[in-house]
């Protein structure tokens, strides 16, 4: 199955989510324009923090590809940030894939 990867930063934050938030729009939109019915897979095995604003722009991500039926896939999640997306109850608006990576 295809699959349209976008890596998340090191720090998803206030200072990296507009181009974070621009590379994720973007492969949506490339996976509309193929007309393909892939998932949108955000790596985050690499992601060592994330904060409100970057659990913003997740959400933000999530809702677009919810709007075009697409679904989102977190690759590699911390255990913070599982912990952070269930304290949240957004654990249920994304696809956790594997562990954590060390």
């Amino acid at each position: 199955m295809k699959e349209y990867v976008v890596q998340a930063p090191t720090c998803l934050g206030i200072e990296t989510r507009a181009l974070f938030r621009r590379k994720a729009l973007e492969v949506i939109e490339q996976i509309l324009a193929a007309g393909d019915e892939a998932p949108l897979v955000i790596d985050v095995s690499l992601t060592r923090a994330v904060d409100s604003a970057g659990l913003g722009v997740l959400v933000l991500i999530q809702r677009r590809a919810a709007e075009v039926r697409r679904s989102v896939r977190l690759r590699g999640p911390s255990e913070e940030l599982r912990f952070l997306l269930v304290m949240t109850r957004l654990d249920d608006r994304f696809i956790c894939e594997g562990p954590a990576s060390l």
